[in-house]
């Protein structure tokens, strides 16, 4: 008797479970409490991993060898990198925008009022780790789009349902705009407060991409759409996926705290017909190589008055603008300057998330023969992470693997690219390059 009803409660407790997996993955349910279980998986991977200590060292190199490494790697610089330019789908993916046309005639600055509010924006809370497809669809929103985040998810993160994509950037959405949704978008650096207030008094609304660190979390990126900003209270009302509608943001915290954390960049959708508004709103920053030496600027001077943390990005904002200049040892200078700033920063102010966001350190050091950095600056990122889905990373590995002679491993995590990301074209222009047959 004992015996049956021991095989009754096993029985129970395997159907019990059945029941609780099956309710559990219904989409409904799931996506209310995946991220859930996520987080604490997450957590508890870096109770025993603290990716705060782990500390990528550039190597060591004699400067003639430096030298002599970067004039070897210039001549061949064309082929590796993906491509900044939009091509038939899939995606390309890159790491600066497409130019716009020629500017137009800057006209003269015009006084704006004290306050502006743009209304029609649709908020939406964002789903497990989808703040950049909620962001774009609200920013969407205001220029009559008919969709949500689920719409852009499907473009911006295509293999959501098997791999958990920490990352959407900007380059990525500007393509989305243009090939989607008959609106056009563009994207620069080094953004100011009056600029975004130009922007919406003249009728459009800005996404930023900025810091955000919530209480009892590490630092990690974030977007937001500004659709509204007041003199008199200094501040900006913005549409936060994470937080709320109508979230207010003052303009010293922006300016002094987060923005900088990803290069002062913004990004601005618009109808086709006033593109001439938008380009005369940038002035000489219409331009984008003029854009990338004012951020470069901007990053230069921050580095002789900045210390700690904003020391560290402000020298990783300089590397990521001497690089779109194509001015690549400059660049992996920039950068060597600012992991050697990251290593000394007290482990709880790390922002040990930047290379899941930025990616600019492994072309520089690419570009300037560094392929045991660009090795190692990725196997210390993956290493952060409970589930390595960073295409970008085992990109860059994979090429910098090809060029030491491991071409397995160059072609495994080539391969990887495209199953983390099946709109990586990067990915299949490179497996295409090495003869290996691709879906």
């Amino acid at each position: 008797m004992r015996f049956r009803w021991l095989i009754y409660a096993v029985l129970a407790v395997a159907i019990a479970c059945l029941i609780g997996f099956l309710v559990y993955n219904l989409p409904p349910i799931h996506e209310r409490l995946a991220w859930r279980v996520d987080n604490i998986q997450a957590q508890i991977y870096y109770y025993l991993n603290p990716p705060e200590q782990a500390v990528f060292i550039p190597q060591e190199q004699q400067i003639e060898a430096i030298v002599q490494a970067t004039l070897q790697a210039l001549p061949a610089t064309t082929t590796p990198a993906p491509s900044h330019t939009p091509l038939p789908s899939p995606t390309v993916v890159g790491a600066t925008p497409t130019p716009p046309p020629s500017p137009t005639p800057t006209l003269p600055p015009t006084a704006i009022p004290e306050k502006a509010t743009l209304t029609g924006l649709v908020h939406e809370y964002q789903q497990m780790n989808n703040c950049g497809p909620a962001t774009l669809a609200m920013a969407l929103s205001f220029w009559g789009w008919q969709g949500d985040q689920r719409d852009t998810r499907l473009f911006l993160r295509p293999n959501f349902a098997t791999v958990d994509d920490k990352n959407v950037m900007p380059a990525e959405m500007v393509n989305y705009i243009e090939r989607e949704t008959g609106l056009k978008a563009l994207v620069r650096m080094g953004g100011a407060v009056d600029l975004l207030k130009r922007f919406v008094a003249a009728g459009f609304p800005v996404l930023i991409e900025k810091g955000f660190q919530p209480p009892k979390e590490d630092w990690m990126g974030h977007f937001e759409v500004i659709n509204a900003y007041d003199d008199t209270r200094q501040r900006f009302i913005t549409q936060d996926s994470y937080i709320m509608a109508d979230f207010p943001l003052p303009y010293d915290q922006l300016t002094e705290r987060w923005w900088r954390d990803f290069n002062y960049v913004y990004l601005v959708v618009y109808p086709p017909e006033r593109e001439a508004d938008v380009l005369s709103i940038l002035g000489p920053n219409a331009d984008p190589a003029y854009n990338f030496q004012h951020a470069a600027e901007i990053a230069r001077e921050e580095t002789a008055t900045l210390s700690g943390r904003d020391l560290f990005f402000a020298w990783f904002n300089l590397g990521t603008n001497l690089l779109a200049q194509g001015d690549y040892p400059g660049s992996a200078q920039a950068y060597d300057q600012a992991f050697a700033m990251y290593a000394s920063l007290p482990d709880a102010e790390r922002p040990w998330r930047t290379l899941w966001y930025q990616v600019g350190p492994y072309e520089a050091y690419y570009q300037t023969g560094r392929y045991q950095d660009v090795i190692n600056l990725a196997n210390t990122t993956l290493s952060f992470m409970l589930q390595p889905v960073l295409e970008e990373s085992f990109y860059w590995r994979g090429l910098a693997k090809e060029k030491i002679g491991d071409l397995d491993g160059a072609i495994a995590d080539l391969s990887k690219t495209i199953e983390l990301n099946s709109n990586f074209t990067p990915g299949y222009t490179q497996l295409e390059r090495l003869g290996i047959p691709v879906p």
